[in-house]
């Protein structure tokens, strides 16, 4: 089995339009939630998300034209993997072999034209139901195709490949809040065993749309804190009620160690393990007990050869909703002991949870935590529920010996996926 590094990151997030803005933010405690200026959701239980603001692709790229036509979070894919490939030093190699580079990716789907298909609805309402000889005609009248088309959870693929000229495999897999983290441990087994020497992974997602807020509002999944929105992230805290809905994009370049060194690359990290499991449990609840998410975790250090002693720091799913937060508490127990003292934080009290995009982006925390030796804090957390009472590095950064690190995602319908990294020293 080959080693796998990574040698580029990009991200666009609701702290920052790339690494370097996005881990100052994160180390200065900066909270993204606002009131959502997407569209009107004053009459939404929760008015308020995790956004992207300012955001141009015509800043990040050159050739933007050549996507005009791409979803909101397709852009921001497309900007964060132009960051990662100019950081690997691949737009400046001439020795990539495109049918041997791949792209793997956890990205959901595009956001509705909700106006237009809500009046669509309403105009072809006949006798209590939709009449399907008016819906038909209407549809091809008023909706727009590119915009149609852009729905599809595999148009981030089809942009990167475009923007780089890869032929070679190309995956998505949209497994809910790990679906990125997923895909960069399976794009990870792609390289170890030869079936491609470089690849694109990671994963983007805007769920802030009419449809996605109201669907997890339903779910009583979001935070309703409209009277103190910026600390409506709670991860760990006894006042936690919700999560806040975020978007975004982070792509990392991955490839074996064999290529890095060869062309001189610098290697950012190595990834050692990876762990997946699911709860088989219900499609909206994980295990109470947390047993797949302590199997995930397990699985990732048996396959990275190493003990809990090794794990310097624990990047958490950390949604800040009841559930998931005691639960997670329950399996980082199961697995390194009741009286762990591992430090462990959550990047959500900041970002938001960017769905898809979450895992990848919280690993890009992760390798800027082993760079800089600090981590970074779970923010709002003031008063620790006595269920959650490990240590989740409380409102301020920690300077840390940190060499090891694991990241967690955890995900709806019980995905969970764990990945280990080191310094690849």
């Amino acid at each position: 089995m080959r080693r796998v590094v990574i040698t580029g990151m990009g991200t666009i997030n609701p702290l920052g339009h790339d690494v370097d803005s996005t881990w100052q933010a994160l180390l200065d405690g900066q909270l993204a939630p606002s009131p959502i200026e997407l569209f009107d959701a004053s009459t939404f239980p929760t008015t308020f998300a995790a956004q992207v603001k300012d955001f141009s692709l015509a800043d990040h790229l050159d050739d933007a034209d050549k996507h005009g036509h791409a979803g909101r979070h397709c852009q921001f894919a497309i900007a964060a993997a132009q960051q990662a490939w100019t950081q690997a030093g691949l737009d400046a190699w001439d020795g990539l072999d495109p049918e041997r580079t791949g792209i793997y990716l956890g990205s959901g789907e595009g956001s509705l034209d909700f106006e237009k298909f809500v009046g669509l609805l309403v105009d072809s309402w006949k006798d209590g139901q939709v009449d399907t000889d008016v819906w038909p005609k209407l549809a091809f009248e008023r909706m727009e195709l590119h915009r149609e088309i852009e729905q599809e959870s595999n148009m981030v693929v089809a942009h990167l490949a475009a923007q780089f000229d890869i032929v070679g495999p190309a995956f998505n897999v949209l497994t809910a809040c790990a679906a990125s983290t997923q895909a960069l441990g399976e794009a990870a087994m792609q390289i170890r065993y030869g079936m491609a020497e470089t690849i694109v992974s990671g994963g983007a997602h805007s769920m802030i749309h009419p449809f996605g807020l109201t669907g997890f509002n339903r779910l009583t999944a979001l935070s309703q804190r409209n009277d103190d929105i910026p600390t409506a992230s709670r991860p760990f805290d006894l006042t936690r009620e919700g999560f806040v809905l975020g978007e975004g994009a982070s792509i990392l370049i991955i490839e074996s160690y064999e290529q890095a060194k060869a062309r001189g690359a610098d290697i950012l990290a190595e990834i050692v393990g990876y762990g997946a499991s699911a709860d088989a449990f219900r499609i909206t609840d994980q295990d109470p007990e947390g047993d797949g998410a302590a199997t995930s975790m397990r699985a990732a250090l048996d396959d990275a050869g190493v003990s809990t002693d090794d794990i310097d720091y624990i990047s958490a799913h950390g949604t800040g909703t009841k559930q998931n937060d005691q639960v997670e508490t329950r399996a980082m127990k199961a697995v390194f002991g009741d009286e762990t003292t591992v430090p462990i934080s959550s990047a959500k009290s900041m970002l938001g949870h960017l769905i898809a995009a979450a895992g990848a982006t919280e690993l890009i925390t992760c390798i800027r935590a082993m760079r800089d030796q600090v981590l970074p804090p779970t923010m709002n957390l003031h008063a620790p529920d006595p269920e959650c009472d490990l240590d989740y590095i409380p409102n301020e950064p920690r300077k840390a010996e940190v060499r090891t690190v694991m990241s967690n995602s955890f995900g709806f319908g019980g995905q969970n996926n764990t990945l280990i990294l080191t310094t690849g020293e």
